[in-house]
């Protein structure tokens, strides 16, 4: 081998040494879950659902018509799924697809936000709780495990029955009743990294607790929440669901998947599409959330190799 290609080969490798040590971990989490099909298939399903319910206004009313009104023309009601009505309609002659899309844009809110309100909470009280430990720890820690003796559901019945049925109350009684699993899961985080060498480097050069806690801590420490966050979107459209179909949820006329799924439980064998869409949207978008999160968990392990 000559000089000059003993030199190139030389530089070659030395780039491959520097880019592998400029690799992040969001750098190799990103390309570990982008092979993850059952991952990106859950993703593309969430944007597809995202996608049309932000868009509804634009194209459901005018192909599909409005998801309130109600038609009592004859032959209106309970139509079977056909090119007018792809999802077939209500006893009082709503269009299922409509309000299934419109359904979605409920579900997905109340997830979204019922999971930032546990977030919220159960990051601020599982910071304090793994950093400081002794009273504060044991105090955050018997709470949640209060929350913890009582049947999931049967606490939000009673907290809903406490705020009264409605849009707004059921995201923040589902959100409240998140925080415990949170807080738990980002303790034992928080735990774990506190006692790395960086942590008691900085406290040797004087750093405030809340500089370690939010420059070096959790940074470092809010990967499993990030994973635990997408799961609970999926648990908390299921929450919603049984909460409008027991009558303690979203309240008539607005659409719900669970809410649907009550009003067509009488008619569940006279016309089966009632149940079966609303049913197939919870099923599929649930699922996606898991999938996702599931991935997602596989690609921020770091014993991961690529």
């Amino acid at each position: 081998m000559s000089p000059a290609t003993r030199r190139a080969a030389s530089a070659l490798e030395i780039d491959e040494v520097a880019g592998s040590t400029t690799r992040t971990l969001w750098g190799d989490a990103f390309r570990r879950l982008r092979r993850n099909k059952l991952a990106i298939a859950g993703l593309v399903w969430i944007t597809i659902v995202v996608v049309l319910t932000i868009s509804a206004d634009i194209w459901v009313p005018p192909l599909f018509g409005d998801p309130l009104t109600v038609r009592t023309a004859p032959g209106e009601s309970l139509q079977a799924p056909s090119f007018t009505h792809p999802f077939g309609t209500d006893k009082l002659g709503r269009d299922v697809f409509s309000r299934v899309v419109y359904g979605a844009r409920v579900s997905l809110t109340v997830g979204i936000i019922a999971v930032s309100i546990s977030l919220v909470i159960g990051l601020i009280l599982g910071a304090l709780s793994g950093y400081y430990g002794g009273f504060i720890d044991a105090l955050v820690m018997r709470s949640a495990d209060v929350f913890f003796a009582f049947p999931y559901i049967l606490f939000a019945i009673a907290l809903i029955a406490v705020l009264g049925p409605s849009y707004r109350n059921v995201f923040i009684a589902i959100g409240i009743l998140g925080w415990p699993s949170i807080a738990r899961v980002f303790r034992s985080s928080i735990l774990s990294v506190k006692e790395n060498e960086y942590v008691d480097a900085a406290r040797a050069m004087g750093a405030s607790d809340l500089r370690i806690m939010f420059r070096h801590i959790m940074p470092n420490a809010v990967a499993p929440i990030i994973v635990y966050g997408t799961m609970s979107i999926g648990g908390a459209i299921i929450t919603e669901a049984a909460l409008s179909f027991l009558g303690m949820g979203v309240q008539p006329p607005t659409p719900s998947w669970g809410l649907m799924l009550s009003d067509a439980k009488s008619l569940m064998f006279r016309a089966p599409w009632l149940t079966i869409w609303p049913g197939f949207a919870i099923l599929t978008t649930v699922l996606a959330f898991v999938l996702m999160g599931d991935g997602m968990r596989d690609a921020l392990d770091v014993k991961m190799k690529d």
